[in-house]
């Protein structure tokens, strides 16, 4: 059997970092560490200076007024109104406002919006190139450059926009005519809709009164067919009075013939020339036809959000972030110097 056992002279390997000697080299590179961190700043520097800069205009948006909305809120409401009159609404119904405010937000966030808005602006027709792929990427880019946040009740933020370009001035006036853009669009969208609803209102209303014209006429018709009946029996039993003591709300039409040939002559003449007879809901029914008659008065200017934040030229750059980049790429060039450093002192 064989038992190793521990060698007490056995060389002892030193893992130990020699802080004193790696600062003594470094300083003794200090040349190669400053002229690397220089450099590496000049560098960045001039790329700043050629690089494609990024500014950002923000602008935060909530639902509109009642002026805003113009005359399209009169209409609008018209409607609910009518719509309430024939199906009581529910509590939590949106208002006006709410509604319009939503049609924006949704046209605000959406991608043929954003890509129909640049396509119609200068900004972007100047810088295609006339290759279809290359103004296909940069239009790509474009929309992308035009990002909506949508509000958050839990951290009570609204909704906000934000577009990016390559100056101040441009980012500020192109997010304006971006919200006014969004907004048209939604008025328009809107407007539609109110003329659809309009048409289907009419519609409706014209079948109710339809309908409540043949009613009031079977009724008128059945009343007169009941009096001819009974005249025609008081004329063969030659009866010419009223030979009964009932009232004649509480007669019977079996019956109607009692009241005599005079009687039910006049009756049926005053039936005649009064002609059916309409309750106060079909008089009510032939106002609104008449007024769903005349189409809606489009607004194509009304506004449906306002700003709580209007956009301003930015003061802040996104990018290049100057500042940044220089002090980055000066501790990049300070690692490649002392990295320089090390390794001529080690060959040294």
């Amino acid at each position: 059997m064989r038992q190793h056992i521990p060698v007490d002279n056995a060389p002892v390997t030193d893992n130990e970092l020699d802080i004193r000697g790696l600062f003594r080299a470094l300083w003794q590179g200090k040349v190669w560490v400053a002229g690397m961190a220089v450099l590496f700043a000049v560098l960045a520097l001039i790329y700043t200076f050629f690089a494609r800069q990024e500014w950002s205009a923000t602008a935060i948006t909530d639902r509109p007024t009642v002026n805003m909305l113009g005359g399209f809120y009169g209409q609008e409401q018209f409607l609910r109104n009518l719509d309430t009159r024939l199906n009581p609404a529910p509590a939590d119904q949106p208002s006006v406002m709410d509604e319009a405010y939503k049609e924006f937000v949704m046209q605000l966030a959406s991608w043929d919006t954003r890509r129909d808005f640049w396509q119609q602006t200068d900004y972007y027709k100047q810088r295609q190139s006339g290759n279809s792929k290359a103004d296909a990427a940069l239009l790509d880019e474009l929309i992308n450059n035009i990002q909506v946040t949508f509000a958050d009740p839990a951290h009570n933020t609204n909704d906000s926009v934000k577009l990016v370009a390559e100056t101040a001035q441009d980012a500020n006036n192109l997010l304006r005519q971006y919200v006014a853009f969004a907004s048209q669009r939604s008025a328009s969208h809107l407007n539609d809709e109110l003329k659809g609803a309009w048409v289907a209102r009419a519609a409706q209303m014209t079948a109710q009164v339809k309908r409540q014209e043949a009613v009031a006429q079977a009724v008128f018709d059945r009343k007169v067919s009941s009096v001819e009946q009974a005249l025609k029996v008081a004329e063969a039993h030659n009866i010419i009075r009223n030979v009964t003591d009932v009232p004649v709300d509480e007669l019977p039409d079996s019956e109607l013939f009692m009241l005599g040939r005079p009687m039910l002559q006049a009756r049926l003449e005053n039936l005649r020339s009064a002609g059916p007879d309409y309750d106060l809901d079909y008089e009510q029914n032939r106002v609104m036809q008449n007024t769903l008659a005349t189409d809606p008065v489009a607004d194509p200017n009304f506004q449906t959000y306002r700003y709580l934040r209007t956009p301003e030229e930015p003061v802040k750059r996104d990018s290049p972030r100057r500042a940044f980049l220089l002090i980055m790429w000066g501790i990049v060039g300070v690692l490649v110097g002392a990295g320089v450093a090390l390794v001529k002192r080690q060959r040294s």
